[in-house]
């Protein structure tokens, strides 16, 4: 079968498009040839020993990430696999980027987390509850943290009876782990001197590896366990887990769900209904995701069997007979001509005028009988002779 380049690449497309485990992948690799495009969109390969693909990720899915990788860093990248039909390449078209595999930061990570497990800082025993009712909150942030923002709009939408008391600190770079430590320190200090706080929320939004390294810090992580207040930890999103995460009494996804964490009470049963409608959210958009997909599969057949193609498709086949038609027609047509001018040449060799011009004349008496044999005249009689430039009139005298 003879294929155009656009029709086997589109050919191809429609594979890959009608493979469903092709449309949900997740592929684990190392991350190179990252680079961020002027519109926002991000491109890069991913690969292993044996194998590399190209892979992108558009605008819209970069800005939802709360971590990006860099070159060499191993990650779980989620998607679906499509032909880019102008290079006629196979791509990962990325929605999602976790990390994956043990650099040197998670090298480190662990190995703190295994001596401080030692330690016995890590057990369920040594943590305490959280207060039912917490009426004096106390926040270990930075002053202008996004985190901090989200922490008091939550408070105040959900318990703004409760009393919140900053203690502001760097959460990021080399200088953040003591001034984190001694921002705990302060906090249990007001609380044994000046007024009780009930809970302290340690608290900072999502980044990378190296933004959250501070609280992975084991000077923080002791300031956390020797404190005299109740500590819930909401460092980055729900997939970032830090050291503070282990020693802290609770633990929360995220700051803001450090502030419910801290006021929950009558509104636990809200945050159950919230977490049923997270999980119908997410059915609909997995439903949604199998409609869409199954709706992209019929525009393709659609378009297969769109009644313009067939249109055109039938245009062909009726130019393709008229032409064949008109061929039929014009040879019928010469073959006529040819057996006419034959018929023409015969009539022609016939004409007995072609006789007359060689010298041969035709006798025919006054009824216009053709004389063959001389008995037919007798003398006397008046004959008429038929040359080829004309005719004249001959007495027969004698037989």
């Amino acid at each position: 079968m003879l294929f155009t380049v656009s029709k086997l690449t589109a050919r191809i497309v429609q594979l890959f498009e009608q493979d469903d485990l092709l449309r949900d992948v997740q592929v684990i690799g190392e991350v190179s040839n990252w680079r961020r495009a002027a519109s926002g969109h991000i491109y890069f390969r991913l690969k292993d020993e044996g194998a590399t693909i190209n892979a992108v990720m558009w605008k819209g899915s970069a800005l939802a990430q709360s971590w990006l990788p860099k070159d060499g860093d191993q990650v779980i990248a989620h998607g679906y696999v499509g032909v880019y039909p102008e290079s006629g390449a196979y791509q990962l078209y990325t929605n999602r980027l976790t990390p994956a595999g043990r650099g040197q930061l998670y090298a480190q990570f662990e190995a703190l987390k295994e001596r401080l497990r030692a330690a016995g800082l890590f057990d369920e025993a040594r943590k305490r509850p959280l207060p039912k009712l917490p009426m004096r909150l106390g926040v270990v942030t930075s002053l202008d943290a996004a985190a901090l923002r989200d922490i008091l709009r939550t408070l105040a939408a959900r318990w703004p009876l409760a009393e919140v008391i900053l203690f502001p600190t760097p959460v990021q770079g080399g200088d953040a782990p003591p001034r984190i430590a001694a921002a705990i320190a302060a906090a249990n200090r007001y609380s044994s001197k000046v007024e009780r706080i009930d809970v302290l929320i340690l608290a900072r939004g999502g980044g990378s590896i190296e933004d959250l390294w501070a609280f992975n810090d084991e000077q923080v992580a002791l300031a956390v366990a020797e404190s005299g207040i109740p500590v819930i930890s909401g460092v980055g999103h729900e997939t970032d887990f830090t050291i503070v995460d282990f020693v802290a009494d609770r633990r929360a996804a995220t700051p803001t769900a450090a502030a419910v964490a801290v006021v929950q009470g009558w509104l636990e049963y809200h945050a159950q209904i919230m977490a049923r409608m997270q999980t119908m959210h997410l059915r609909i958009r997995q439903r949604l995701d199998r409609e869409r997909r199954a709706f992209e599969r019929l525009r393709l057949r659609l378009q297969r069997i769109h009644p313009q193609r067939q249109l055109d498709q039938a245009r062909l086949r009726l130019d393709e007979r008229e032409r064949r038609l008109h061929s039929t027609v014009q040879r019928a047509l010469m073959q006529r001509n040819e057996r006419l001018r034959a018929a023409e040449r015969r009539l022609e060799a016939l004409n007995p005028l072609r006789v007359l011009a060689r010298g041969y004349s035709i006798v025919q008496r006054t009824d216009g009988v053709v004389v063959t044999d001389p008995t037919m005249v007798h003398p006397g009689e008046e004959l008429t002779v038929r040359a080829a430039r004309g005719d004249y009139r001959v007495e027969v005298r004698e037989k």
